[in-house]
């Protein structure tokens, strides 16, 4: 990734021609694998990339909240909210009025759940039963999956389908084990559904890093998010090359010692994740064998084996995770053969609710 000249730091930059490669080529591998492509925007937060994935063929967006999805619906008419919503009077009105600008739908894990949705949101709201697949996380066993949809028939909301997050994929050699319990799981489910009475035309899953692994048939449709981007996790879980990753964070170097150097490009711009696998917390392109050692707010320490680059220089560190460095920032910066070219609004920056 070339860097632009004179840039203020620290920023995040992505790689325009990069980005719209991720976006062609997952596009593709969904077309290939007959499912429809319902990519997950919490990623980016970002109307332009949004706009992109729909303009190569996705379906619609899946976003986590209520609050992206009022981001969301100014360019997208189908949305999915795939998270297992508690409708309160408040929520309820905002997904009404959701409802009155896109087809909506939203992930329900339990009976208690869908009688909440359906008296503070009304009848006929679409749903889908979120299962547990393998994460532990939210989601009901797959063999629930019945219950639970022909209590949220009953209190009249509109059963779609099932859906899953995979997310133990996110663990070296977990991609493929993950979606095979997957393909498992929504099988099981799509079954429980049918014994009550009710079709799963809806079997959605995927992640980033289990989507080449599906088998055909088993998802109807998937919601991958970090692809548009990458992050240093992808490219550990070998998921993502390195030179395929669209965005990094820009820091200048403040501060030369024995072996390290200092950003000013701390958790408040990278993130402090960091998985118990991962070798730091973020990725330097320049130098691989370089290791992001420590966040404060708004330090991060490198260790940097070799001639350590001079005071003043700026570096590109991948975060560990591109989800959260997205949503610490106000904008990106879009670049072509190492130029600013647009700046873009995170339009959904911090939209928690």
């Amino acid at each position: 990734m070339l860097l632009p000249d004179g840039l203020r730091t620290p920023a995040l930059v992505v790689d325009l021609d990069r980005l719209e490669v991720n976006l062609a080529r997952m596009a593709a591998g969904a077309a290939a694998g007959g499912f429809a492509l319902r990519p997950h925007a919490k990623t980016h937060k970002c109307l332009q990339v949004g706009s992109r994935q729909l303009a190569a063929g996705a379906v619609g967006l899946t976003v986590a909240t209520v609050a992206e999805a009022e981001v969301f619906a100014e360019i997208c008419d189908d949305l999915f909210i795939a998270y297992p919503l508690w409708a309160d009077a408040a929520r309820g009105a905002r997904l009404r009025a959701l409802r009155d600008r896109v087809r909506l739908s939203v992930g329900v894990d339990s009976a208690d759940g869908a009688a909440a949705l359906a008296r503070h949101v009304g009848p006929g709201l679409d749903v889908l039963v979120e299962i547990d697949s393998g994460h532990h996380r939210t989601g009901v066993a797959p063999e629930q999956a019945g219950e639970v949809a022909a209590a949220a028939a009953r209190a009249g909301l509109a059963v779609r389908g099932v859906f899953t997050f995979p997310g133990h994929s996110y663990a070296p050699g977990a991609g493929a084990p993950a979606a095979h319990d997957e393909a498992h799981a929504l099988a099981a489910a799509a079954a429980a559904l049918h014994a009550v009475g009710l079709d799963a035309l809806i079997r959605s899953g995927g992640s980033t890093p289990s989507i080449g692994h599906i088998a055909a048939g088993t998802v109807t449709e998937a919601r991958p998010g970090v692809y548009v981007f990458g992050d240093a996790q992808q490219i550990e879980l070998g998921a993502m090359g390195a030179d395929q990753v669209a965005l990094a964070a820009v820091g200048t170097v403040v501060h030369r010692g024995p072996e390290k150097v200092v950003l000013d490009a701390g958790s408040k711009v990278l993130g402090a994740d960091r998985p118990a696998w991962a070798a730091g917390f973020g990725y330097v392109p320049a130098h691989p064998e370089a290791r992001v050692i420590a966040l404060a707010e708004h330090h991060a320490t490198l260790r940097w084996p070799g001639e350590l680059p001079s005071l003043g220089s700026p570096l590109a560190v991948v975060p560990n995770h591109v989800c959260n460095a997205v949503n610490l920032a106000d904008e990106l910066l879009l670049t072509r053969a190492g130029r600013v070219i647009e700046v873009w609004p995170v339009a959904a920056r911090g939209a928690n609710t």
